[in-house]
């Protein structure tokens, strides 16, 4: 970009931050605005800029001339030209996903292990071009904690790393695994037998020595992928509590949908979540938290009848469908189970506790409706009975139609005031598909979104954060996170230019949970937030 079109652009981001500061914006000065570039795009060669902005101008004319526009209500007529601006401007950059959104939330996790964070940039770079996603961890002693939350379709270790023995790494995630099937890959420079034969006898289903040719470790990775993949369509049982899995699901409500049409008879579904779940994995380990899980698998098994169907649902949430069984009947079946289970004592180290559940009923008494939309009303329930105190039964019918959604907070932390409007628009775009109720929120340096307040609930924060910004860089604002006694409340993305090696390394280092390089394609990074809010 010559000269002139750099200074054209920086006269337009100097104007876009002085309204976004402003309490309101006249009519005339918007106007102006369009007007001049209308004027000055054509002559210095950026005819298309000029045609958008004399068609903006065209349609401000159609408005009330007395209008004054705050800056949230302005965005809409600028952000045609902010689009077009940064598309035109790196239109040639090719992307990093060749995928769609859909096939990105479907492509292969692969969980890769390594306290080098320049070979987890290259690897991570080179994987996610054949279409799998990649979740690094270059802090060693937190794998666990990332093998539960990210659930991967494979897990890639280095044996050496300073202060970690990657083995001692691969048994304890075998011991957190059980009887779970996820294949694991050793990678080491130290090809001696006895390392090869312990990584076999702890459990690993390859071992690659480095330095190796990328296409064979692409095929070797796949080849376990897609076994995993096989032996999971064949599978209806959940690997650790042993209830039904969700592909069990459609399946169920078909016939649960033929039996209350043949004879009339209203049945019921159930989700129940455990409370403070995560509390107990923080406190008493993951492998307590397993054993919770099991303990309450059981009791679904046992505490109710040989036609109830019961299914983990995902994490610490399962599902019960209770055939030929009104709301009242259910209403006493979960209050029974509920006494049941929080009588039941668990240990943890040398401590002795007790858990509670929350649930959410809803009555399936008549057709016409698909299961996602008993399950969401199911939900909705079982949200106002966690939001209520938890430990308690909420039936949906009862819900006011006012009751809140989980609310999942957005936010885009960055100094460039075109890059935070687009980032912001993308974020309102994917708020409006998802179920939960979302705020997303701008902030233009890394200080006032430390220091804000928005952002102190409890709410899950996703936070798109910028390397380099006056006040406090990208880099600190992620460190201030992860010192928070909450840090597991918030997810980032960094965003960092294609030549920060150094920063993209740190930021690793530091625990952020997905980075982009500038200039990024608007699909990739609607991919990248889609998949992390997966997680959240």
């Amino acid at each position: 970009m010559d000269k002139y079109k750099e200074h054209f652009w920086r006269n337009i981001r100097a104007k876009l931050e002085q309204w976004e500061r402003a309490e309101t914006i006249t009519y005339e000065d918007v106007y102006r605005f369009f007007h001049n570039i209308a004027g000055t795009a054509a002559v210095i060669g950026m005819e298309e800029l000029g045609e958008k902005a004399r068609r903006l101008m065209k349609r401000l004319e159609e408005e009330s001339r007395n209008v004054l526009w705050t800056p949230e209500a302005l965005k809409e007529h600028v952000y045609e030209l902010m689009h077009w601006y940064y598309d035109e401007t790196y239109r040639d950059i090719p992307p990093h996903f060749s995928l769609s959104k859909a096939a990105v939330e479907e492509a292969p996790l692969v969980l890769m292990i390594d306290d080098d964070p320049l070979f987890l940039m290259f690897m991570k770079e080179h994987m996610e071009k054949k279409g799998w996603y990649i979740v690094t961890v270059a802090q060693p002693e937190k794998a666990v904690a990332q093998f539960y939350e990210v659930k991967p379709d494979c897990i890639v270790i280095d044996v050496h790393m300073n202060g970690t023995d990657g083995l001692i790494v691969l048994k304890e995630l075998k011991a957190a695994l059980g009887p779970q099937f996820v294949p694991t890959v050793i990678i080491s420079a130290d090809d001696r037998e006895e390392v090869r034969l312990q990584s076999y006898a702890l459990g690993a289903d390859d071992f690659i020595v480095k330095p190796f040719s990328l296409s064979e470790f692409l095929i070797r990775v796949n080849r376990l992928v897609e076994r995993k993949r096989q032996l999971e369509a064949l599978l209806l049982v959940d690997e650790l509590t042993r209830l039904y899995n969700r592909k069990y699901l459609p399946e169920a409500y078909r016939q649960f949908e033929s039996e209350r049409e043949r004879h009339g008879d209203p049945y019921c579904i159930a989700l129940l979540d455990l409370d403070h779940f995560k509390k107990i994995n923080d406190q008493y380990g993951h492998l307590v938290g397993d054993e919770v899980l099991r303990e309450f698998a059981a009791l679904l098994r046992n505490g109710t009848r040989p036609n109830d169907l019961a299914f983990r649902f995902g994490g610490e949430e399962f599902l019960l469908f209770l055939p030929k069984t009104p709301q009242q009947d259910a209403i006493e079946v979960i209050e029974r189970l509920r006494d049941q289970f929080r009588s039941r004592s668990f240990s943890g180290g040398n401590k002795v506790f007790h858990c509670t559940f929350s649930c959410g009923i809803v009555e399936v008494n008549a057709g016409g409706a698909v299961l996602d939309d008993w399950l969401e009303q199911a939900d909705a329930a079982l949200y106002a009975a966690k939001n209520g105190g938890r430990d308690r039964t909420v039936v949906a019918e009862k819900l006011d139609g006012r009751q809140q959604r989980k609310t999942v907070k957005m936010a885009i932390v960055d100094d460039d005031v075109i890059v935070r409007t687009i980032v912001a628009d993308l974020l309102d775009h994917i708020a409006r598909d998802r179920k939960e109720q979302c705020e997303v929120r701008a902030f233009a340096d890394g200080l006032s979104f430390v220091e804000s307040s928005w952002h102190e609930d409890r709410s899950p924060c996703l936070v798109i954060l910028d390397g380099v910004m006056p006040k406090m860089d990208g880099l600190e604002v992620l460190r201030r996170l992860r010192s928070r006694r909450d840090a597991s409340r918030y997810r980032v993305i960094m965003l960092t230019m294609r030549q920060s090696e150094e920063d993209i390394a740190r930021a690793l280092q530091l625990g952020a949970d997905d980075y982009i390089t500038k200039p990024f394609k608007r699909l990739e990074l609607e991919a990248r937030v889609s998949r992390l809010l997966k997680r959240m």
